[in-house]
């Protein structure tokens, strides 16, 4: 209305890209039934414009199939972040269906400036100049996204770099318990 000072929310069109009446009927997350992998993501793209053998290999040598976790565990400037796109790649061009969120913490700036411009996926970074605190609100936030379109019939895949960074955020941030933690 006119001279409003404050503007109400009038219609909601959609919650995470539903409709709003799908809402009221939907299972919350911690009632889901969880089930091993039955179906796989396959990573060879088919007339890929580039010679990188890598999905290939993965297909191969580790499959990764829906519902399920893998960790890419190498040494440093081993091409981790190289491997992590052409899979963030793959999953875009052979599982449109599939929602891909690459969520970076602790990155170096330019890092999250290329991946954003190279995946198709979102894309959701904390970078290092920022608090741990932060790196945990960031991958909080993500993995409830995440649940919420679960919920909602949709599939997921969470690229996380790096799982190492998390976790040295969430030692700093946590109470100590008077344990002591690794790393």
């Amino acid at each position: 209305k006119e001279g409003e000072r404050y503007f109400a929310l009038l219609k909601v069109n959609t919650i995470n890209f539903d409709d709003p009446e799908k809402i009221r009927h939907k299972i919350h997350f911690d009632n889901l039934t969880p089930l091993y992998p039955t179906k796989r993501l396959k990573m060879e793209i088919e007339n890929a414009t580039t010679k990188d053998i890598s999905p290939r290999v993965i297909d191969l040598v580790a499959p990764i199939g829906k519902g399920q976790r893998a960790l890419i565990n190498a040494q440093p400037r081993t091409g981790k972040t190289v491997l992590m796109q052409n899979i963030a790649h793959s999953i875009t061009a052979n599982h449109p269906e599939c929602y891909l969120i690459v969520l970076l913490i602790d990155e170096r700036p330019e890092e999250v400036t290329d991946m954003q411009r190279s995946v198709k996926g979102e894309v959701i970074s904390s970078t290092f100049d920022e608090p741990a605190v932060r790196h945990v609100q960031v991958a909080e936030m993500v993995i409830e996204k995440a649940k919420r379109l679960v919920e909602h019939g949709r599939d997921v895949v969470i690229l996380l770099d790096s799982i190492t960074r998390l976790g040295r955020a969430y030692n700093t941030v946590v109470p100590s318990s008077g344990k002591v933690l690794t790393g």
